[in-house]
């Protein structure tokens, strides 16, 4: 069976020919214009927008589409121009409510003309590439009026003048002055910039520069600030309620160019008033202003930060280096201390915890505290009157709170390592002595510094209360063991230190009264006979005694001295006056410890249980000293030459400097081996960078130092030179 064959059709074209009216586009057009010209007489009411659609319609469709557009042109154009003129009769204000009132019947006339020609918009002009109705409408409005010679630069003038009267504080029709910036925006945004934004900024910059200059010539800073700042958010509301938000960048820059950029650098030096005063009277206020305005400026917060910077490492120096201040070393702290939260109160409260300002804050401090070399020793000493007891009205978590503070004052320091000594000295005499406000206290110090250095840091003052606590159930053992022994014996309290742990100096022990040294010698036939290996050497220089002494009358006082005073208190049970000589040889205390102990026993108004001949402040070795039978006091218990750290003097300053320095070389040894064991070969300047950076964290290592202790190496045969290069060292195996 074949496949049926496949029919094609054809649809030809109608053939019929239309007749159209040669007068037909003429009079439906003369409709259109008609209507037209009703709407512009506001006479629209009567018109019948479906019949003057239909024929707007019938003409696109019957090819008329050319006239129609002509047509529509010609017409808008005569009613603009007959708009111009009205709009250029208006006089003074009536002026720019004349354009607001004809822009908007025309954008009315325009929805209505747009709405009669859709079809047209919608096919005649994509395919003639022709300007859709409504934007024609805004086009020949632009031409027309905007550009008109007579209305443009009046307009200009009259907005530029209300925008003037404004900022002199004048009231002005925002709402007109809206209407009128919008109808610019709905021309385009060229004919808003030509027509207004560039004009107007042209116009403001001139206007803040010289304003910029009455103000900074008759204001101090503070006042100055405060004026760029109303004016500054007064263009940001001017934006907000009449201009277009793009313009509110380009505004803000030019009132920060003329009235911040321009004279910052004279703000900011101000005499009087400017930043450093600012600084120096706490005018957070005044502070803040300056850190939001100058936020806003390229090298604004960069030119702060130096002046701050630069006052700071100033005073901070003439701090740390007064001669009257490094009399009082609690004082010396406090200071630091009260400058430090002065200026963390600064950046928190008006500069807005910028962390640029803090690392300035941090590095300023680091600088000018270590300009001193004993800040170290003053630190400690700070802390160790912190903790003694004694402080009248100081909770422990008040002593908490200033400790967290000093550990930042400790941050800054690079010789933490003299840090070390001199806390390990003052904590022991804290210990021994009783003083402590707290072992809490003193515990949660510890955990503060070995959480900031680490466990070798605080190895050794944590062994030093080990060696309390191990001491205290020691002396409960030996005296339960020697009950009967010790009956009638003074009562001893010892504690048993590691010679490692402990700042304990070689001394010469003095001569004990006959009643003490049986019991030491008792506790340390003991103590030995439970210890193999170990020796014990008394430390008489460290201890205290309570004394039970009668006077005249048969007043009766307890007397807590150090055991130095106790051997020179006792010579007089058997002796009522003795010589500085007879003393000196009896107990062989050292000279100046035993001057010393004279001179609290004999010449401190109120704590003199001696009487000295002659009578002086000074203690002569030609001296005589009697038992005062008529010492007074209202207190039972009188403390004597109580144990206080006190700065040391230069000579002992020095003493201990070289003490620190002693102990340096090893741990600089010990990191120049750990390197070079790593790394096999490395040269001097490189092996000098990597020990400093290992020790910083304890102490700023001097080069010259790393050279000796290379040179030690190198002569133990640790390490060797390079044969070729004598700047490279080699690990020795």
């Amino acid at each position: 069976m074949s496949a049926p064959k496949k029919r094609n059709f054809h649809i030809e074209a109608f053939k019929h020919k239309v007749v159209v009216d040669p007068k037909y586009a003429e009079k439906t057009w003369k409709v259109l214009e008609h209507a037209i010209n009703e709407i512009y007489n506001h006479n629209a009411s009567g018109l019948s927008f479906e019949e003057l659609y239909r024929n707007a319609y019938n003409m696109v469709l019957h090819k008329f589409g050319d006239k129609l557009y002509s047509g529509l042109v010609a017409t808008l154009t005569m009613h603009l121009k007959e708009i111009s003129k009205s709009i250029e009769a208006a006089q003074g204000g009536l002026f720019l409510e004349e354009l607001d009132r004809k822009w908007t019947d025309h954008n009315k006339a325009l929805r209505m003309i747009r709405d009669i020609l859709m079809y047209m918009d919608r096919t005649y002009i994509p395919n003639t590439h022709k300007t859709p109705v409504h934007e024609l409408g805004l086009n020949l409005w632009r031409d027309h009026i905007i550009h008109s010679s007579e209305i443009q630069t009046r307009l200009l003038t009259m907005l530029l003048e209300l925008v003037q009267r404004e900022r002199t504080g004048e009231v002005i029709n925002r709402g007109l002055m809206r209407n009128v910036i919008k109808m610019l925006m709905d021309l385009g945004l060229s004919v808003y910039q030509e027509e207004f934004e560039k004009p107007f900024i042209e116009v403001s910059s001139n206007f803040y520069s010289l304003e910029s200059q009455q103000f900074i010539e008759c204001c101090d800073c503070g006042d100055y600030l405060k004026k760029a700042e109303r004016r500054l958010n007064e263009e940001m509301e001017r934006v907000s309620h009449y201009l277009i938000d793009r313009t509110e960048s380009k505004i803000t820059n030019v009132v920060e160019n003329e009235m911040i950029s321009n004279h910052m650098q004279r703000l900011i030096h101000m005499e009087n008033s400017g930043l450093v005063s600012m600084l120096v009277d706490d005018k957070y206020e005044d502070l803040g202003r300056m850190y939001s305005l100058f936020h806003r400026v390229p090298d604004g917060l960069s030119s702060i930060r130096d002046v701050m910077t630069s006052h700071l490492r100033e005073t901070g120096k003439q701090l740390v280096m007064d001669p009257e201040r490094l009399k009082d070393p609690v004082d010396f702290v406090q200071r630091l201390l009260d400058k430090k939260d002065k200026y963390d109160n600064i950046i928190s409260l008006a500069l807005n915890n910028d962390k640029t300002f803090q690392n300035a804050l941090n590095s300023s401090f680091e600088h000018f505290i270590n300009l001193n070399s004993r800040s170290p020793e003053f630190i400690s000493l700070f802390v160790d009157d912190k903790l003694r007891k004694g402080l009248k009205g100081v909770s422990e978590e008040d002593v908490e709170v200033i400790l967290d503070k000093v550990m930042m004052l400790f941050r800054y320091l690079q010789e933490k390592d003299v840090f070390e000594k001199y806390y390990k000295q003052h904590l022991a005499k804290r210990l021994l002595s009783g003083k402590s406000i707290s072992e809490d206290v003193e515990r949660s110090m510890i955990v503060k510094l070995k959480t900031e250095c680490g466990y070798q840091f605080t190895s050794k003052l944590e062994g030093m209360f080990t060696d309390m606590k191990t001491s205290q159930d020691t002396v409960q053992e030996f005296y339960a063991n020697q009950a009967a022994d010790t009956a009638e014996s003074p009562v001893l309290a010892i504690q048993v230190l590691t010679t490692g742990s402990w700042p304990t100096q070689p001394s010469t022990p003095c001569n004990l009264p006959t009643e003490i040294l049986e019991v030491c010698e008792k506790f340390r036939t003991y103590y030995l006979g439970k210890h193999t290996g170990r020796r014990l050497t008394w430390q008489t220089n460290m201890g205290t005694a309570d004394l039970k002494a009668t006077f005249g009358k048969g007043q009766k006082h307890e007397l807590n001295v150090s055991t130095y005073q106790m051997c020179i208190l006792m010579l007089f049970n058997n002796a009522d006056r003795l010589t500085y000589r007879e003393i000196e040889q009896a107990t062989e205390i050292p000279a100046s410890d035993l001057k010393r102990c004279l001179q609290s026993l004999a010449c401190v108004k109120g704590k003199n249980v001696l009487r000295k001949e002659p009578m002086s402040k000074d203690i002569g070795e030609e001296d005589a000293f009697f038992f005062n039978d008529k010492f007074t006091s209202k207190f039972y218990k009188v403390k004597i030459g109580t144990v206080a750290a006190q700065k040391e003097t230069e000579p002992e300053n020095q003493e201990t400097r070289q003490k620190v320095e002693e102990d340096r070389k090893p741990q600089i040894e010990a990191a120049i081996v750990r390197i070079m064991k790593s790394r096999r070969v490395l040269d001097h300047n490189n092996l000098v960078a990597e020990v400093t950076k290992q020790l910083q964290s304890r102490f700023m290592p001097n080069p010259v130092l790393i050279k000796k202790r290379i040179e030690s190496l190198i002569e133990r045969e640790f390490l060797e030179r390079d044969k070729a290069d004598r700047k490279l060292y080699r690990y020795l195996a």
